[in-house]
C-alpha cells in the first residue's frame, strides 16, 4: 500500500497538475501586486496634482495705514478691503486659514490734504499672486489736534408727570480730552452726556452715559473722546405740587369749618335778636292795655 502511494505522487500527470496550480497562484499574486502598486502610484500622482494645481480665493482683509499718528489724522479710507489670492492649492489654503500677510497704504511721505493712494500687500508668499479691490483709495490727511472740554449733562425732560421734582444732576467726570483732525475739533461746541428720564420716575437715577461731541447745530462730530463714558446721578424728590395740593385741601377744609361756624353764630344772633324784639313788643302791648283799663275805671 505504501509503495502504491509513493508511486502515485511520482506520476508525471500529477506533478504537472501541481505545477500548473502553483503557476496560477504565482501569476495571480504577481498581477495583484502590480495592480496595487499601480493604484497606489495613481493615487499619489492624483494627490500631487491636486496639491500643485492652481487655486483662487477671495479674502476680506483689514487695511493698515502707515503714517505718523502723533501728528496726523487720516479719514476717508475703508476699514476692510477684498484680496483675491491665486497660486498652488496648498499655499492658497494655508494663506486663507492663517491670513499671514498685510494690505497697507503708505502715507508717510504725503503732506496734509486729499490724496489718491495705491494699496499694496506685504509678507505674501512669492509663489502667490494677489489682486486688491479697490486698488486705489482716497484719503484726507489733517494735522492732529487735542483740546480739553467740560462735560455738559442734558436731560430728556425737566418735568415729571407725578408731581415729583428733579434735582441737580452730577457727573463723576468734569472734563475730557477731545482728539481729532484740526478742522473737526474746531467745530466742537459742547461735550454732552444725554440722560433719558422716565416721566413716572420717583427714585434717584444713576446712569452710565456715552459722551458725544456736537457742533453748534447739534450734529455729532467724528472725534475721539477720552474717557468715552461718564456716570451721571440725578436726585428725585417729592415736588411742591403734591404738598401745595394737600395744603390747599386743609386750607379749604378750615375755611369750610369757619364758614359753618360763622353761619351757626349768625343764626344764633338772629334768633336772639328776634326773640328780644318779640319780648319788647309783648311788653308794650301789656302796658297799653293796663293804661286803657285805668281810664275806663
Amino acid at each position: 500500500m505504501g509503495k502504491d502511494t509513493k508511486g502515485f505522487f511520482r506520476r508525471k500527470w500529477f506533478l504537472r497538475i501541481i505545477s500548473l496550480i502553483l503557476a496560477l497562484f504565482l501569476f495571480m499574486y504577481v498581477n495583484g501586486s502590480k495592480s496595487g502598486f499601480l493604484r497606489q502610484n495613481t493615487r499619489n500622482n492624483n494627490q500631487s496634482s491636486a496639491l500643485m494645481s492652481n487655486k483662487s480665493v477671495t479674502l476680506r482683509m483689514p487695511l493698515d495705514v502707515t503714517i505718523d499718528n502723533n501728528k496726523y489724522i487720516v479719514s476717508g479710507y475703508p476699514q476692510y478691503v477684498k484680496v483675491k489670492v491665486t497660486g498652488p492649492s496648498a499655499l492658497v489654503t494655508t494663506t486663507s486659514n492663517t491670513q499671514n500677510f498685510k494690505v497697507y497704504a503708505d502715507l508717510s511721505d504725503l503732506t496734509p490734504g486729499k490724496h489718491r493712494v495705491k494699496l499694496k500687500t506685504s509678507e505674501l508668499n512669492s509663489e502667490l499672486t494677489s489682486k486688491i479691490e479697490p486698488q486705489y483709495i482716497n484719503v484726507n490727511i489733517q494735522p492732529r489736534k487735542t483740546i480739553t472740554m467740560k462735560v455738559t449733562i442734558r436731560l430728556s425732560t425737566r418735568d415729571l408727570d407725578n408731581g415729583y421734582k428733579l434735582g441737580r444732576p452730577h457727573s463723576d467726570i468734569q472734563t475730557v480730552q477731545v482728539t481729532g483732525s484740526r478742522d473737526e475739533v474746531n467745530k466742537v461746541n459742547r461735550i454732552i452726556a444725554f440722560v433719558a428720564i422716565p416721566h413716572d420716575a420717583k427714585d434717584n437715577i444713576a446712569r452710565q452715559v456715552t459722551l458725544q461731541a456736537i457742533d453748534r447745530n447739534g450734529q455729532t462730530l467724528n472725534v475721539v473722546i477720552s474717557p468715552t463714558t461718564t456716570n451721571v446721578s440725578i436726585p428725585i424728590s417729592a415736588g411742591s405740587q403734591s404738598s401745595s395740593s394737600s395744603d390747599s385741601s386743609s386750607s379749604s377744609s378750615e375755611e369750610s369749618e369757619e364758614t359753618k361756624s360763622s353761619s351757626r353764630t349768625s343764626s344764633r344772633n338772629d334768633s336772639s335778636d328776634s326773640s328780644s324784639e318779640t319780648s319788647q313788643s309783648s311788653s308794650s302791648i301789656s302796658n297799653e292795655d293796663s293804661s286803657s283799663n285805668s281810664r275806663n275805671q
